[in-house]
C-alpha cells in the first residue's frame, strides 16, 4: 500500500479530516437502500436473539455451548445495528465517552466468557461472565434511549432505600 492510502485508512478509522475520495468510494460500494437496511437489521437481530435463546437452552445441557451461543448471539445482535447506521458510525458510537465503559466491560466479559467456557473449563466462572455480559449489554443499550440510564439509577436507588 502506498503511504497515502495508509494515511487515508488511518484517518478514516480515527475520524480525522481526510480526502473524501476513499470514503466516497467505500460508501458508494456499500450503499444500501433504507428497506434493505431495515431487512438486514431485522434478520441479523432475529438470528442474534435466536442464538442467545439457543444458548440459554444449552445452559442445562452443556455450559460450553451455552457460553458460545449466548456470546455469538450478543455479537450478532450488536452487529445488526451496523445495517442501520453503518459499521464505521457504529464503532464511533460504541466508543463515545458515555458508552466507553459499558462497551469495554461488555467486550471484556464476552471474551472472558469464551475463555472460561472453552479454555479454562470453569462452568461457574463462565456463567458469572455471561451474567456480567448481560448487564453490560443492557447498560450499553440503555445509553441509546434518552434518560433511560437515569431512570434505571433512580429505580435502583429507590428500591435500595
Amino acid at each position: 500500500m502506498a503511504p497515502s492510502t495508509i494515511q487515508k485508512l488511518k484517518s478514516a478509522i480515527t475520524g480525522e479530516q481526510q480526502d473524501d475520495s476513499l470514503i466516497t468510494e467505500i460508501n458508494d460500494a456499500t450503499t444500501l437502500s433504507w428497506s434493505t437496511r431495515i431487512k438486514g437489521f431485522i434478520i441479523c437481530f432475529i438470528v442474534g436473539v435466536f442464538c442467545s435463546v439457543l444458548g440459554v437452552i444449552f445452559l442445562w445441557k452443556d455450559v460450553r455451548l451455552f457460553a458460545v451461543f449466548y456470546s455469538i448471539g450478543n455479537v450478532v445482535a450488536l452487529a445488526s445495528t451496523c445495517f442501520l447506521m453503518g459499521p464505521c458510525k457504529q464503532l464511533k458510537n460504541m466508543f463515545k465517552e458515555k458508552r466507553l465503559i459499558a462497551t469495554i466491560i461488555m467486550l471484556t466479559c464476552l471474551v472472558l466468557t469464551l475463555c472460561a467456557a472453552l479454555w479454562w473449563s470453569n462452568k461457574g466462572l463462565a456463567l458469572v461472565f455471561c451474567i456480567l455480559q448481560y448487564f453490560a449489554m443492557t447498560w450499553y443499550c440503555l445509553s441509546y434511549i434518552p434518560f433511560a440510564r437515569d431512570a434505571v439509577k433512580k429505580l435502583c436507588t429507590s428500591c435500595l432505600a
